[in-house]
């Protein structure tokens, strides 16, 4: 087989032959498949750790525990002069990673439990609630800095970090 047959093709090889870039173009029919509700049960039944589901109040709920311990750790090992501030820092840091998941979580389950529920409406309630969540942490924030000005950011922002490392915690926990 020659590859010079048109300049103007381009040729991808695979395992077993040479293709041609406009028969790769076109999409094979076999790429996927439209499972039917029977199959999805069989499916479901086989492999039921693969669409086990999580409540996402377990995040919320981790964020919360995590928040705890870096505030606790905070009094514990700060000095005692400073061990009002650097807790009190760590708290507001969890504050703000928590709370705006919580409230992204109640507008979901606003949607879900609304009468015109339909996927349009349900993705608009995903779009809206995560605009509640951007806009409330950088309220939070601003809000802190400017009328908290003896907070400590080290321990504000470690918590803050850690409370968002809890959705990656969740893949872990399902």
């Amino acid at each position: 087989m020659s590859l010079t047959s048109q300049p103007s093709e381009k040729y991808f090889v695979s395992k077993e032959h040479l293709t041609n870039k406009r028969e790769w173009d076109e999409g094979a029919d076999d790429s996927y498949k439209t499972l039917s509700k029977e199959e999805m049960d069989a499916l479901r039944h086989a492999k039921p750790h693969n669409f086990a589901t999580m409540n996402s109040w377990w995040v919320v709920l981790g964020q919360v525990a995590i928040t705890l311990v870096i505030a606790v750790a905070c009094y514990v090992f700060s000095g005692q002069a400073d061990k009002s501030v650097y807790t009190y820092s760590a708290l507001v840091g969890g504050l703000i990673g928590f709370l705006p998941s919580a409230l992204f979580l109640m507008r979901i389950e606003a949607a879900k439990k609304s009468v015109k529920s339909s996927p349009g409406g349900f993705l608009a309630a995903v779009v809206s609630g995560e605009f509640i969540k951007i806009l409330v942490t950088i309220v939070l924030f601003i809000g802190f800095a400017l009328k908290q000005p003896d907070l400590k950011w080290i321990p504000l922002l470690v918590t803050y970090l850690a409370t968002l490392k809890c959705y990656l915690l969740a893949w872990f926990w399902k």
